[in-house]
């Protein structure tokens, strides 16, 4: 095979990894598609199970705050085409910093 035919349809089959397809993939997923998505679920069982037999603070910690950032958008972001308020802004706040201080408190308070 040419060298040029390879990395042609080595960037075809990449094209689903563009960086605006997985813009687009993380700006439509919902908790609830994000569950749907056997893909999705399984990379975190995988991870999941990584972090419990290495016992590792910093994974365990990482899916901590990505699981809780997504529950967190889903909750208090408004739909597309709505305006931001207060009413949606205060929640989305104060849980961001409800994450950082458990996150602060699991790394740097707590002591084994």
């Amino acid at each position: 095979m040419d060298k040029t035919a390879f990395l042609h349809d080595l960037a075809v089959k990449l094209t689903p990894f563009e960086t605006a397809n997985l813009v687009d993939f993380m700006r439509h997923l919902t908790v609830k598609s994000a569950l749907a998505n056997p893909w999705f679920v399984f990379g975190f069982l995988i991870v999941t199970f990584y972090a419990v037999v290495r016992k590792s603070k910093f994974v365990l910690a990482a899916l901590f705050t990505s699981c809780s950032l997504l529950l967190l958008v889903h909750y208090t972001m408004p739909a597309e085409g709505d305006a931001l308020n207060l009413s949606t802004t205060l929640p989305f706040a104060f849980g961001g910093l409800a994450i950082g201080a458990f996150l602060i408190y699991l790394f740097f308070i707590k002591t084994e």
